[in-house]
């Protein structure tokens, strides 16, 4: 009886290990045997097959295109990379590796191991396959103790961002060649970094914007394309050189920049804008905005310091 308890403990939660319990246990017996649960074993496997089965490689499939979208994208993106020019006679180049997380990579080849070798023939789907995916069923679902760590595994293993590893060559444009290669920004100055950032972060409007290919031929009209960005800060603490870069960056592609900075650096962003929006708060009561041109600013400005 006891070992019958320790190997059915859900079933087995009311019972006793004593003589007076054969009642219950005989109950159980009969209920087992009146069930006739071998005659469902068939029908249980087919349902298996078609259900379990199907949903799984399903959920690989959905994995698989996501993870084919990204390396997609990022090809798209080098495209735009391409015709930026990083420094004279170079550009950047995004790159992407399969991670080394083992984590992900555990996940990747445990779903894969559920479907394998369970399709395209009479094969039933095995208990074995069963207990697989049931494994990965009770981590999604969170195993008790341990719903918070669980809940953070599902959601790092399932982002298929978190199935690459990224980084960026400076390469020649003429011959293809790399320059220098940037596995992250160490190393470098903060100008550095900020140019490099805002050279992907170009390229990125580029490809979202869907005006990667509004060069000289296209059939795309660059005029009737959204392209409205709206940067909050960006230049408040980098370098005049690498804000302008930006600035110029996306002048060249011909974005709608909405700016939001500090005083500061209005004389980097004046050349690169029509219109001044100022705030001020004189009394720390309440703040007023005032809309003007960038002339009408900059005459202001010289009366003031006049």
């Amino acid at each position: 009886m006891a070992a019958f308890r320790a190997r059915y403990p859900a079933e087995t939660t009311e019972f006793d290990e004593s003589i007076d319990a054969a009642p219950e246990y005989n109950a159980l017996l009969a209920r087992l045997a009146g069930d006739d649960l071998p005659r469902f074993e068939a029908r249980f496997k087919e349902s298996l097959n078609q259900n379990t089965i199907n949903e799984v490689v399903g959920f690989n499939a959905f994995l698989d295109a996501r993870r084919s979208d990204i390396a997609a994208r990022i090809d798209e993106i080098n495209v735009s990379l391409a015709q930026i020019e990083y420094d004279p006679g170079r550009h950047i180049q995004l790159e992407r590796q399969p991670t080394t997380d083992s984590d992900v990579r555990e996940f990747a080849a445990d779903l894969r191991a559920c479907s394998e070798g369970t399709l395209g023939g009479d094969e039933q789907y095995s208990e074995q396959k069963f207990v697989q995916v049931e494994k990965l069923i009770e981590r999604f679902r969170g195993r008790d103790g341990l719903t918070a760590l669980d809940a953070r595994w599902t959601a790092k293993v399932t982002d298929v961002r978190q199935w690459f590893t990224f980084s960026a060559s400076e390469i020649w444009t003429e011959t293809g060649e790399e320059y220098e290669h940037f596995t992250d920004s160490g190393g470098k100055s903060g100008g550095q970094k900020e140019k490099l950032a805002y050279t992907i972060l170009a390229a990125a409007l580029a490809f979202q914007f869907g005006i990667a290919n509004t060069r000289a031929g296209s059939n795309r009209n660059p005029d009737r394309s959204f392209r409205f960005v709206v940067i909050d800060e960006a230049f408040g603490r980098g370098s005049d050189e690498s804000a302008r870069y930006g600035l110029e960056l996306f002048r060249r592609m011909r974005l709608q920049l909405l700016v939001v900075t500090p005083l500061q650096k209005i004389h980097v962003i004046e050349p690169y804008v029509a219109h001044v929006g100022f705030v001020a708060n004189p009394t720390g009561q309440d703040s007023r905005l005032r809309n003007m041109t960038v002339q009408e600013y900059r005459e202001e400005r010289l009366r003031r310091a006049g």
